[in-house]
């Protein structure tokens, strides 16, 4: 049972719990209500059941939705690999590597050339 179902368990029973307590005391002691700290309690434990349940619903929803948002990246990423293995996607590299041909590595020159350098103060 998931933790959203148990949690409206808890609370249905709880409030089943004041509702009937509150008859009974009210046969039993001639109309007077029940103890304040058990109805405390019992309202108490009902509504705590109440939020858990909705925030587990909620999680339950989200978790559901990032697991379809996964398996449509899965997707997408799965298709583009096989576009990228396709040959004709990367005709232009392929036919550079198919000539052969090497280019050189050029190295930079020094850019202080035409620049002043300040070590210091003004000029």
């Amino acid at each position: 049972m998931t933790l959203k179902w148990l949690a409206v368990v808890v609370a249905a029973v709880s409030l089943t719990l004041f509702v009937t307590m509150n008859v009974v005391a009210g046969t039993v002691r001639d109309g007077g209500p029940a103890p304040l700290l058990v109805n405390v309690l019992a309202l108490t434990v009902a509504g705590t059941a109440t939020v858990l349940a909705v925030v587990a619903g909620l999680h339950e929803r989200l978790d559901t939705r990032i697991t379809a948002l996964t398996d449509f990246l899965v997707a997408r990423l799965d298709e583009l690999d096989r576009k990228a293995d396709d040959p004709n996607t990367a005709f232009v590299e392929g036919y550079l590597l198919s000539r052969a041909q090497e280019s050189g590595v050029v190295p930079i020159g020094s850019r202080t050339r035409g620049r002043r350098t300040m070590i210091g103060g003004e000029d």
